[in-house]
């Protein structure tokens, strides 16, 4: 079979540098619709602004989706000094946001800036023992009015995104960039549609890009009631180990292939869907990583409500720290979840979607 990984690099990048927190996912939108179209048989929108490539009109309807938000900011407040105050959209750990670099989207541009705190120097030392919460913590464009900051565009309710260009490592096969939470999901959906379309399979295949994923999981209520699926698999990132982690914490690695989510707060996986991914896997020669996710969730939570039940997996790969200014993915747990996507997918026919939603598959 053909490599793409090139493409899917490329697809990837361009996604990941383009902002799009919650609410505003226009831009990233934008970008997974041109690039899902050549693949699309037909491309709409739910309300919210989800995007959804439908590829084929045949079979039972399969929903792939990644979500298009990232954790970001909205600024709430300007002082006569020209410092910016915001409040964050999606969860942020306020150690990872302090010195770090953003961009405040206006409407005559980006304009650059750096999350800034009360210096160290000047607190006690019980108050450098203390997280400084994010309420604290202020934006500095470096601007030395509110009517500067005014003029630049800037206004009440802009969002703000982390600086972090998609960058390779000295090992190219390591992806640094913001957002790969989660545009690696709507990379990788790009992907398998791009896969799908030269390959016979006997289903409908819709590719969708959901909003507000980070702030309850929206997009992925309204993308489902569009898409009225047979079977849904959420694409995410995980939490890869990293030093001072026990494997009870977290037991994926970076580069030893794709996760599969057991447990998270809103789903539990469809025990028979579980079981044709672990058996393809093992046809495939993936290596399979599992995941489970205490105080969190994916859109799966949402999808496998929809009607009487969809059976739904999340499936993603692992991550090092997402809802932070830059994340690390691996080349080839990227490349692993296409191919095992694509193959599941190809055994999806009625009489396997039958078998999964009566239990008889197990």
């Amino acid at each position: 079979m053909e490599k793409s990984w090139s493409r899917l690099k490329q697809s990837l990048a361009e996604l990941a540098n383009v902002a799009g927190p919650p609410g505003h996912e226009r831009a990233t939108r934008e970008v997974m619709e041109r690039q899902m179209a050549p693949f699309a048989d037909e491309i709409s929108q739910d309300h919210l602004g989800s995007v959804i490539a439908r590829q084929g009109s045949e079979g039972p309807r399969i929903m792939i989706a990644g979500h298009l938000d990232e954790v970001g900011f909205m600024v709430t407040r300007i002082t006569r000094e020209g410092y910016l105050h915001f409040r964050a959209l999606g969860g942020w750990w306020s150690p990872v946001v302090t010195a770090q670099r953003v961009e405040v989207m206006t409407k005559k541009g980006k304009v650059l800036g750096v999350v800034g705190s009360k210096p160290p120097h000047l607190m006690s030392l019980e108050q450098r023992k203390k997280v400084t919460p994010l309420d604290d913590l202020f934006i500095d464009i470096g601007a030395s009015s509110e009517e500067e900051v005014e003029s630049w565009g800037v206004q009440l309710g802009d969002v703000v995104v982390p600086y972090s260009p998609f960058t390779e490592m000295n090992n190219p096969k390591y992806w640094l960039a913001k957002a790969m939470d989660n545009r690696l999901g709507c990379a990788v959906t790009v992907e398998v549609l791009r896969r799908l379309e030269s390959i016979d399979h006997p289903n409908a295949v819709f590719g969708v890009g959901t909003v507000m994923e980070e702030i309850g999981r929206r997009g992925a209520y309204t993308a489902t009631a569009v898409v009225k699926p047979d079977i849904g698999f959420a694409v995410d990132v995980g939490i890869a180990s990293t030093p001072g982690c026990t494997p009870d914490e977290a037991s994926s690695h970076m580069g030893d292939g794709p996760t599969l989510v057991l447990y998270d707060a809103g789903h539990i996986p469809h025990r028979g869907l579980l079981r044709l991914i672990q058996e393809t896997a093992k046809e495939k020669g993936i290596p399979l990583q599992y995941e489970w996710i205490n105080g969190g969730a994916t859109d799966a939570s949402r999808i496998h409500l929809h009607g009487e039940g969809v059976p739904t997996v999340s499936l993603g790969v692992p991550a090092r720290y997402i809802h932070s200014h830059t994340s690390l993915v691996h080349e080839d747990d990227t490349e692993q979840l296409v191919d095992l996507l694509v193959a599941v997918v190809q055994k999806l026919d009625q009489n396997m979607v039958d078998q999964l939603a009566d239990g008889t598959y197990t």
